[in-house]
């Protein structure tokens, strides 16, 4: 099975998914999909939070920042993967620090093509996303980029994913498929 779970901070949506993730393992296998690159205190906090909301669940943990298809060299096929975050993954590639954060044009359709891929090669995947798209305010142009490829990314996902989750408020919006907890 395959959920793509998206919504706005701090809605649930990683709580909502390690629960998933874990049931979907059925006891086997189940690999946290870790993606952020820290650059500052707040996101080292964020992480340490995530880690110990998962503590005594059974994650093996696999940094995998860029080129998601990798975590296949270290993980089973047959196992359940919780990527949390499509956000995170797609701003690696976009602004890669090798290029000193120049924005790589190309990162958005290899980002795509790679997920997908991912989604259609394993057992089970759960996929946490964030909406970004709905605020009014106008940004620079690679923020405006930014957004309008995570939101086609998102869009992919969803089309490739059995279910599609919507966080809001903590509450499950089921858009697509079902959800059985």
């Amino acid at each position: 099975m395959t959920v793509f779970i998206s919504g706005g901070a701090k809605n649930g949506k990683s709580s909502l998914a390690q629960e998933l993730a874990v049931k979907l393992a059925e006891g086997g296998h189940h690999y946290y999909l870790a993606t952020m690159i820290p650059v500052d205190d707040e996101d080292r906090e964020r992480i340490r939070r995530h880690v110990a909301d998962r503590e005594g669940m059974g994650f093996e943990t696999i940094e995998c920042p860029k080129n998601i298809l990798s975590c296949l060299e270290t993980g089973e096929k047959d196992g359940t993967y919780l990527l949390d975050s499509v956000t995170a993954l797609l701003m690696n590639e976009l602004f890669p620090a090798e290029r000193n954060y120049e924005m790589d044009r190309t990162a958005p359709a290899r980002c795509q093509k790679e997920l997908v891929q991912f989604v259609h090669s394993v057992k089970n995947a759960v996929i946490v996303s964030d909406f970004i798209y709905s605020d009014a305010l106008g940004y620079e142009e690679s923020t405006e980029f930014y957004k309008k490829s995570l939101a086609s990314l998102d869009r992919a996902l969803a089309r490739a994913c059995d279910t599609v989750v919507e966080m809001a408020a903590g509450c499950e919006i089921v858009h697509k498929g079902a959800l059985s907890l």
